[in-house]
């Protein structure tokens, strides 16, 4: 599993020119799942995200998780984070998880979220999204299940 975690001042995801999911201060989260991932990867990855201190204290030091800021999550899916370039130059996606199983393990990440986050707002699954965020810092961190 992969979480590619932006920290953010403001997000909105959009499907066909409507906005379907945006917060303000907090994380804007692209999430790949392959078919290897499970529910206890999930939590995993979940409780890393949810506690990693990469908010700005009054020091300005990377000492505050999530929920010292309020931070809200846009959680989108993509399937691209599991692209192989090492051969020619059209990616492969063999790696990604079947979409039935990468729905159901998106689904579940957004209802661990939703019980320990107040706010959680998430894109479309499977459908042509557009994007907009302002990332703070720029600040940018990617969790890999296979390396925690």
């Amino acid at each position: 599993m992969r979480f590619v975690i932006q920290r953010v001042d403001h997000a909105s995801v959009s499907v066909d020119g409507e906005v379907v999911g945006k917060i303000g201060r907090g994380y804007m989260v692209l999430i790949g799942v392959c078919d290897a991932d499970d529910e206890a990867v999930a939590d995993k990855m979940v409780d890393k995200m949810i506690k990693l201190r990469i908010n700005m204290d009054a020091a300005g030091k990377t000492n505050l998780a999530l929920a010292d800021v309020d931070g809200g999550l846009l959680l989108v899916s993509q399937f691209t984070l599991y692209a192989n370039c090492k051969k020619g130059n059209r990616p492969s996606f063999v790696d990604a998880g079947s979409p039935e199983h990468a729905e159901a393990l998106y689904k579940y990440i957004v209802e661990r979220c939703r019980e320990r986050v107040p706010v959680v707002q998430t894109g479309s699954f499977g459908e042509e999204m557009e994007v907009e965020l302002l990332n703070h810092g720029p600040f940018t961190i990617i969790l890999d299940s296979e390396k925690l």
